[in-house]
């Protein structure tokens, strides 16, 4: 499968350019069923309001700690999802509620350890950072900037020591790309052909800085060049060029071929956490990407458009998505906290 290559578009610190370049275009970009187009938007619908719910408990004083958001990113995981096979692996950052329900968490879990309730996922000691679920094939989110690459890199190399047909699916964000042990973990991955997909989730800004501040090289396809690592750019707010991108880099992992980088341009509509008012950009730019470019809007507009789905209907997946969440977050402040005894376990010694 064809997936096309472009340049990056070049932002300013301040505005988009007037033409904003994704990755793909849509006349390369194949069609979803009317059953894939109303499962993307139910998935995607589940993480937007699940992170807008977090961000009003957040608010509220019932969330600690650090609290990043996915909102706007949501094609990225969900595109992926429906590429890959159950076995498939995924390790990602501290930005990772939207991996965990992605991959089948249940949002009671993941928002009990949001509030840090002994139903969490970590017995509420992990927080909105630390989660693990070996049953969903979900090997964390992790705190520390690009740490999950070298580690997704090792789950790789365990599928081929193990000789199955998995693939680790490491994502990071436009940031990390440029720590030190992410080369490292690209040398490796090359040299003995492992089977994992960089995914480089290219929201453009890493905290506040733009991306044209502080990458060299911001064409991030590009970053794996030099260990013969091919990448391809990918419109990250277009689920089915996600899919396509994705399917084409896992079959090029399981026939044996090594490493794969996808560079997903995306965009994040919330600060980098949230305690960063996001004074860096204007609002301006936030809405031009919104108006135009929607992750969910996208689908929702396909569905009506081809007459797939009615308004109602699509009112009704909405209203049965925040039910969902609704409830998760009536449990996530209902449970009870960790007994005090629960700091002595789980421990390394």
């Amino acid at each position: 499968m064809a997936v096309a290559k472009t340049k990056p578009a070049e932002d300013s610190v301040h505005e988009l350019p007037p033409a904003v370049d994704w990755g793909m275009h849509d006349s390369q970009v194949p069609e979803f069923s009317k059953e894939q187009e109303l499962q993307a938007l139910r998935q995607m619908l589940l993480i937007r309001r699940f992170e807008e719910k977090a961000g009003q408990m957040y608010g509220m004083g019932l969330i600690g700690g650090f609290c990043h958001l996915y909102i706007g990113q949501e094609a990225v995981v969900i595109g992926m999802e429906m590429a890959k096979q159950d076995g498939d692996q995924m390790i990602t950052g501290y930005r990772d509620h939207g991996h965990m329900l992605a991959c089948g968490m249940d949002p009671k879990g993941v928002m009990a350890e949001l509030t840090g309730r002994r139903g969490g996922y970590s017995k509420g000691k992990g927080g909105s950072m630390h989660m693990f679920s070996l049953d969903s094939h979900f090997y964390g989110g992790h705190g520390i900037v690009g740490a999950q690459v070298p580690l997704g890199t090792g789950l790789a190399f365990a599928n081929k020591y193990r000789g199955n047909d998995n693939v680790s699916l490491t994502y990071f964000g436009d940031g990390a790309a440029n720590q030190g042990q992410v080369y490292e973990s690209f040398n490796m991955a090359e040299l003995w052909k492992l089977p994992v997909i960089f995914i480089i989730e290219n929201n453009r800004y890493a905290m506040g800085t733009a991306v044209l501040r502080s990458s060299a090289q911001s064409d991030f396809s590009k970053r794996g060049l030099s260990f013969n690592i091919p990448g391809i750019q990918v419109d990250g707010m277009d689920v089915r060029a996600v899919k396509a991108a994705g399917e084409a880099a896992l079959a090029w992992c399981r026939a044996g071929k090594g490493p794969m980088i996808l560079e997903m341009m995306t965009y994040r509509y919330r600060g980098h956490s949230m305690s960063d008012p996001a004074k860096y950009r204007t609002k301006e730019e936030v809405d031009k990407v919104r108006n135009e470019h929607d992750p969910i809007e996208q689908v929702r507009k396909r569905l009506l458009d081809r007459k797939m789905a009615s308004e109602d209907e699509l009112k009704k997946v909405d209203a049965a998505v925040r039910a969902i969440i609704n409830e998760a977050a009536e449990f996530a402040t209902q449970d009870a906290e960790p007994d005090p005894s629960e700091l002595y376990t789980d421990m390394y010694r």
